[in-house]
C-alpha cells in the first residue's frame, strides 16, 4: 500500500482524533498567553511565531503524540517551513509519529455579512496546494464562521467552501472544510439545522471521485450530523471544540458517535511552557487521552 493510501485510510476509517496545531497570526497571541508566554516576551511577528512553534514542537515530540490516539494534525503554512529533528514537521509528523499532515490555507475572515464571515480571498492558492501536495501534506482546512441562523449568509458560506474545496481537490489534496457555528450563538441549534441541509446540499453535487471531510461544532442535537457522516463523498466528519473546555467539548463529543475530535484549545488547555517536562508531558497525556476516548465513545 502506497503511503497516500496509507492516509487514506488512516483518515476514514483510523480510531484517534486530529491535533489542530494551526493557530495563526490572529490566534497565536492568546494561544501564547494561555501557555504563559506573554506579549512583552516578543517583539516582531518572526519571535511571535518562534515561541508557538517551540510549543508544537514540544506537543509532536511528547511520547503520548503519535497514531495510537491522534491519526492527524494540522499544520500552519509557516509550519511547512520548519523542521523537527532535521525532517520537515510534515515528513516527521507521518515518518516518526504515524501522524497525517494537513495544512490551513485560509487568511482569515471577512466582516460580518447576513450574521455569518466569509473566507478572506487566497491569493496563491494553487501554488500553495502544489507545493503542500509535494511536501506531504494529505489535506488541507479552511475556516468560514456562522453566527446566526440565517440561510442566506450559511449559504454563501457553505457555497465558498465547496468552491475552495473542489480547487484543493483538483490539487490531489483532501480539504476540510470547516464551517464553524459560533458557540455563544442565540440560535444556535437552529443554524446547526439549517448548516446541515445546506451541506447535504453541497455534497450531493460532488462528483464520484471528489471527497471531503467536514469540520463541524459540536451540535445541540446528538447526531444531528450522522446522516453526513454516512455520505460517500465525505469522508470523515470532525468537531472543533469551538472554545469549549476539554471536559465539556469531550462530553459533548461522546454524544456523537460519528464525530471525531480536532481540538486546539482543548488539547492544549492547562499546558505552561515553564511546566518540566515530564510534567508538560503528563499533562498533555491526560488531555489527549479524555479527546481520544471522546472521539471512539
Amino acid at each position: 500500500m502506497s503511503d497516500l493510501d496509507k492516509k487514506r485510510a488512516q483518515m476514514a476509517t483510523g480510531a484517534g482524533f486530529i491535533a489542530a496545531l494551526d493557530q495563526s497570526g490572529g490566534s497565536t497571541p492568546k494561544a501564547l498567553g494561555l501557555y504563559g508566554v506573554d506579549a512583552s516576551v516578543f517583539d516582531t511577528e518572526d519571535e511571535m511565531f518562534a515561541e508557538i512553534q517551540k510549543m508544537r514542537e514540544r506537543i509532536i515530540l511528547a511520547p503520548d503524540f503519535d497514531q495510537s490516539k491522534v491519526i492527524g494534525a494540522i499544520l500552519f503554512e509557516r509550519t511547512l517551513a520548519e523542521q523537527i529533528k532535521g525532517k520537515t514537521v510534515a515528513d516527521y509528523l507521518w515518518d516518526d509519529c504515524g501522524v497525517v499532515p494537513f495544512l490551513k490555507i485560509d487568511k482569515g475572515l471577512e466582516d460580518i455579512a447576513d450574521d455569518c464571515q466569509v473566507m478572506k480571498p487566497m491569493p496563491g492558492l494553487e501554488d500553495v496546494l502544489a507545493s503542500a501536495a509535494q511536501g506531504g501534506v494529505f489535506g488541507t482546512k479552511e475556516r468560514s464562521v456562522i453566527h446566526a441562523a440565517n440561510a442566506a449568509g450559511i449559504e454563501a458560506v457553505v457555497a465558498q467552501q465547496f468552491d475552495v474545496a473542489r480547487v484543493v481537490i483538483a490539487a490531489g489534496l483532501v480539504p476540510i472544510v470547516e464551517p464553524e457555528v459560533n458557540i455563544n450563538s442565540d440560535s444556535k441549534a437552529e443554524a446547526e439545522v439549517i448548516l446541515k441541509e445546506a451541506l447535504m446540499a453541497h455534497v450531493g453535487r460532488l462528483n464520484a471521485d471528489q471527497n471531503v471531510m467536514l469540520k463541524l461544532t459540536i451540535p445541540e442535537m446528538p447526531g444531528l450530523y450522522d446522516e453526513l457522516a454516512d455520505h460517500p463523498r465525505v469522508m470523515r466528519v470532525v468537531a472543533l471544540s469551538g472554545g469549549y473546555s476539554t471536559d465539556e467539548a469531550c462530553a459533548r463529543l461522546s454524544e456523537n458517535s460519528k464525530m471525531i475530535a480536532s481540538f486546539s484549545r482543548a488539547l492544549t488547555e492547562g499546558l505552561q511552557r515553564d511546566m518540566a517536562d515530564a510534567d508538560f508531558d503528563a499533562a498533555l497525556g491526560q488531555n489527549i487521552g479524555k479527546i481520544y476516548q471522546a472521539s471512539v465513545a
